[in-house]
């Protein structure tokens, strides 16, 4: 069915504008519609245009920028009208917010991947360094998600309070947990997270921004090392 971005948003807790809701909710009603009027086939190739679309717009964000994502763009690489694309996704706004969604699901299957027992130390830094990974795999949508303004993006502290942030749950939970267990000293696990988070950030957005002169595996070593002096003194 319909790939839109009202679905996305709602399945990643991130806020979205009363006008964007009313638009999505049409659209998605609209592709039900479409659905169950056309045979299996065309409904598939609805949801099958959907996901085209979001792919296409990914490709040129990730290759270009977002400056670079328009729906004339996008229609032209998908080869449907500049129309058709608004039978999809109301507006460029939509587009983008569904990717990023799909992205911030990306990320999380990078922490999954990098997730590990053993000692507080490793625990902590797995989760950081499939930031990292993430990062420095997927440089300009890693800018556009995290390091650029975006209307609908989740903030500190409501919307991370209220576990909104699929990513930054992993990271407040294992703190919990290791607080709980007394192998890290008793504070407030979201501070802590996001005290953490920040610092692999700001190490990340310096990297992204030229500030190093190091090498990719270098720089890695720079941000563990100091990432192990920040957990040592939560002991």
């Amino acid at each position: 069915m319909h790939d839109g971005a009202y679905e996305a948003a709602i399945y990643a807790g991130q806020h979205v504008s009363k006008e964007n809701t009313i638009h999505c909710i049409v659209i998605g009603i609209r592709c039900i519609v479409m659905a169950r009027k056309n045979t299996p086939k065309s409904a598939s190739a609805v949801a099958s245009t959907c996901e085209l679309i979001a792919e296409a717009a990914l490709k040129i964000l990730e290759s270009e920028g977002p400056a670079a994502v328009s729906m004339r763009r996008v229609a032209e690489a998908v080869g449907i009208t500049p129309m058709a694309i608004y039978h999809h996704f109301p507006n460029r706004e939509a587009l983008l917010d569904t990717i990023t969604n799909q992205e911030f699901a990306h990320l999380l299957s990078y922490v999954e991947r990098r997730r590990v027992g053993g000692s507080t130390e490793k625990r902590i830094l797995s989760n950081i360094e499939a930031y990292i990974d993430y990062a420095l795999d997927r440089p300009r949508i890693f800018d556009y998600v995290f390091a650029e303004p975006r209307p609908n993006a989740r903030r500190y502290p409501d919307d991370f309070r209220a576990r909104r942030s699929p990513t930054f749950n992993p990271l407040t939970d294992l703190l919990s947990e290791l607080m709980k267990s007394g192998e890290i000293r008793k504070d407030d696990p979201y501070e802590l997270a996001l005290a953490i988070w920040a610092h692999a950030h700001g190490y990340v957005a310096l990297y992204r921004a030229g500030r190093f002169n190091l090498g990719e595996d270098e720089f890695r070593a720079l941000v563990r090392r100091s990432l192990k002096r920040l957990i040592h003194g939560l002991k």
